[in-house]
């Protein structure tokens, strides 16, 4: 399950007259009347558009645990050249049986005064098909229960493509680059960049655009410990993994929060990814 991080999102925002308001009559001869409830007003705007940010996948592996502290940029770039950039870090974790334990923080203006706050944790057992989405900012507290799909044996493909080609129906061509490997936090990684690039009118595009993914991943860990994509609908995010530790996790973190209500939902929501 993905959880949605809206930094940007515009809302409607409805107001309603609670108070009542006089009606005055100027008609001659009238007759004074008593105060009627007021109409209801609403404020609305068209348009407007909600971003979502996709973090990195963390498949389940047994006997590969790990914690870490994830790095994450946004940065989307102004038609006057100028540039948004939002920024988070959250904590990872997996045991030697699988089991994940991830953290959900906002996305905050970089270098601005705001601060992050977590709004949800997750963990997931494949071993017994569950996760938790437990949400931290709201009333009543709640754990939400559903069914976890992937298993140990799950095989998770990163790689977009393994060779360059032209895409079907003249929508392109594709470019495949390995970039070798290097160390991050310790571990080996082999990196790979996948470049598309899409002729005009694909997108409602009026000249080529070009997306490109660029990833470091581990085969010990199963995972990037950094990945970049770069989009120029959506701006650059990259993903950078830090403070790795290489051993299992404090046991506890696979412990639903104190004073969380459970509310099991695997009959009536299809199983989580």
């Amino acid at each position: 399950m993905r959880i949605r991080m809206v930094p940007l999102t515009l809302c409607l925002l409805f107001l309603s007259a609670g108070a009542t308001a006089q009606v005055v009559s100027t008609a001659p001869g009238a007759q004074p009347q008593a105060p009627q409830k007021g109409v209801q007003q609403y404020y609305a705007q068209d348009g407007g558009t909600t971003e979502v940010l996709e973090s990195i996948v963390i498949p389940p592996k047994a006997n590969a645990p790990f914690s870490l502290l994830l790095q994450t940029e946004w940065v989307k770039t102004l038609s006057d050249g100028g540039t948004i950039t939002m920024v988070n870090q959250r904590r990872i974790a997996r045991d030697s049986k699988g089991r994940i334990y991830q953290e959900r923080w906002f996305l905050v203006p970089k270098n601005g005064k705001e601060e992050s706050a977590m709004n949800v944790i997750q963990i997931a057992d494949p071993n017994s098909h569950i996760r938790y989405n437990c949400f931290m900012l709201e009333q009543p507290h709640q754990c939400i229960l559903k069914t976890y799909a992937p298993t140990l044996d799950s095989v998770f493909k990163f790689e977009s493509s393994s060779s360059s080609g032209t895409l079907p129906n003249e929508v392109g061509s594709r470019l495949h680059d390995d970039l070798g490997k290097q160390l991050l936090e310790g571990v080996e990684t082999v990196g790979t960049r996948d470049s598309v690039i899409y002729n005009p009118g694909v997108f409602g595009n009026d000249r080529k655009m070009t997306i490109e993914r660029e990833f470091w991943y581990s085969p010990q860990l199963g995972i990037n410990l950094l990945s970049k994509r770069s989009d120029p609908r959506f701006g650059t995010q990259t993903f950078t993994a830090t403070n790795l530790i290489l051993s299992d996790p404090d046991p506890h973190l696979f412990d639903t929060p104190a004073g969380f209500v459970v509310v099991d939902r695997r009959q009536a929501t299809g199983p989580d990814n």
